[in-house]
């Protein structure tokens, strides 16, 4: 489970159940205990008043002076009973107890303290108290009982255990919803934190913005410090690109004029090799410094690019250009899909592959997207109705410099500029078989979503 907030619920309600049911436990036990304790203690009442209005004659017979005060003692079979047992046999017995003697334990103590048990009963599990007593100056002692039914004990209990099941189980349950509660207000500021960076990355915001609690805003200081510092960075590194170029453009044109004028001297191998060469270096500066550039791009979180806006416009423009070709370009890229790439990058792979698409195109240039894809990516397609490639060319029009079979113009850096920007990006492109009968190029970029909400 990654959820941090779906593990600390899972803690606090495991520790509110297990702390609940302890106390629920204890509580229970401690009632149960006051309860036979109050039991005992009436039993003993009932045992002290019955002892007082026993009497012994001279023949050894046990009479009561007159009836117990509690009326249920005398309704038959009620749960409330009493017995005097002399000689192991009855001497007297209460009206509301039926059935033969009762059966007080071997073990039970033979002197004048009082004697707590559980017996047999004419109605169930019998408790009683019982002690000896040495009345009317005879040797034998007389054993005087008094019992209650355990099933009244357990009615109470079941009745107070119901109780505080109920209870303790809304306790619990209220707990848990407030600890849920707590935790989500807790960590509130955790997604307020997530929806600052996506806004970030979509390129919403120029930094990490909004509110945030003292442990954190410190944090997000530091990071839009950061994110601040590395924007000045890739400045600088796109400054020094384009010092680079334009202080290599002055010695490229000064050869490429000798080399025009070896052409007019007559000297047509030399000028065509020193043409050669500054065409190769021309290429290998503009492929160096694009991917310098995108290389410092990658580097930024926060950029964002709209597909849907690139397609358009590099549609547009070569729909112009190819005009007196009568050439059809399908746009079917839809509205609102965001590219996590630069603008001029996104730009430039879509140009390279359309404006290639559209050179080898008999009369028709598709631009689209695959659905089959990757999660968090993007798949361009753009294919022709043209000859196409071998499959054995797929691979070899990537290299630098290279055209296959040296067929057509162009400086042959336009798809290995492409394929070294996507990959920059984290992305991937391929060649295939189109459905049109031409080329079909599939490039797969990382996608990004509007504004977070």
């Amino acid at each position: 489970m990654r959820s941090l907030r779906a593990r600390l619920i899972i803690v606090a309600a495991i520790w509110v159940v297990a702390g609940v049911s302890i106390a629920g436990v204890l509580l229970s036990g401690e009632f149960k205990g006051f309860l036979t304790e109050q039991f005992n203690q009436e039993l003993e009442e009932h045992l002290d008043e019955l002892e007082g209005i026993a009497e012994v004659d001279e023949g050894g017979r046990v009479h009561m002076q007159r009836a117990l005060s509690d009326p249920r003692y005398s309704v038959p079979l009620s749960g409330f009973y009493w017995e005097v047992q002399r000689n192991g046999a009855i001497s007297a017995r209460s009206n509301s107890l039926e059935g033969p003697m009762l059966q007080v334990p071997i073990d039970a103590g033979s002197d004048a303290q009082v004697h707590y048990h559980s017996i047999s009963g004419p109605t169930g599990a019998l408790l009683i108290a019982e002690r000896l007593r040495w009345m009317g100056g005879v040797k034998e002692p007389t054993r005087i009982i008094m019992g209650t039914d355990k099933r009244l004990l357990d009615k109470v209990l079941d009745r107070f255990n119901s109780v505080l099941l109920w209870s303790l189980g809304l306790f619990s349950l209220s707990m848990i919803v407030v600890a849920g509660l707590l935790l989500a207000y807790a960590m509130a500021p955790i997604g307020r934190l997530r929806t600052a960076f996506a806004n970030y990355r979509s390129g919403a915001t120029a930094d990490m913005r909004g509110q945030f609690p003292d442990e954190v805003q410190p944090l997000i200081d530091d990071l839009n410090s950061l994110l601040a510092a590395s924007g000045e960075q890739i400045q600088r590194a796109r400054a020094q690109a384009g010092n680079i170029a334009h202080g290599l453009k002055a010695p490229l044109a000064i050869l490429t004029d000798e080399a025009h004028q070896l052409r007019q001297k007559g000297d047509e191998q030399s000028a065509a090799v020193i043409y050669e060469q500054c065409r190769r270096m021309q290429g290998q500066i503009d492929y160096q410094i694009a991917r310098a550039r995108t290389a410092a791009s990658r580097a930024r979180p926060g950029i964002a690019a709209s597909l849907t806006d690139a397609a358009d416009s590099v549609v547009r423009a070569l729909t112009r250009l190819h005009a007196d070709r009568s050439l059809r370009i399908d746009n079917e890229i839809p509205p609102g899909v965001m590219a996590a790439c630069e603008v001029q990058d996104l730009n430039e792979m879509l140009g390279n592959l359309i404006d290639n698409a559209c050179k080898h195109a008999k009369t028709a240039v598709a631009v689209r997207l695959d659905d089959k894809v990757a999660p968090g990516f993007i798949r361009i397609v753009v294919e022709d109705d043209g000859p196409g490639l071998p499959p054995e060319a797929w691979d070899v029009v990537f290299n630098v410099g290279e055209r296959w079979r040296n067929e057509g113009g162009g400086s042959g850096l336009g798809l290995a500029i492409v394929r070294d920007l996507v990959q920059l990006y984290g992305g991937k492109i391929t060649l295939g078989q189109s459905v049109l009968g031409g080329l079909r190029a599939q490039l797969a970029l990382p996608s990004l979503s509007q504004r977070a909400d």
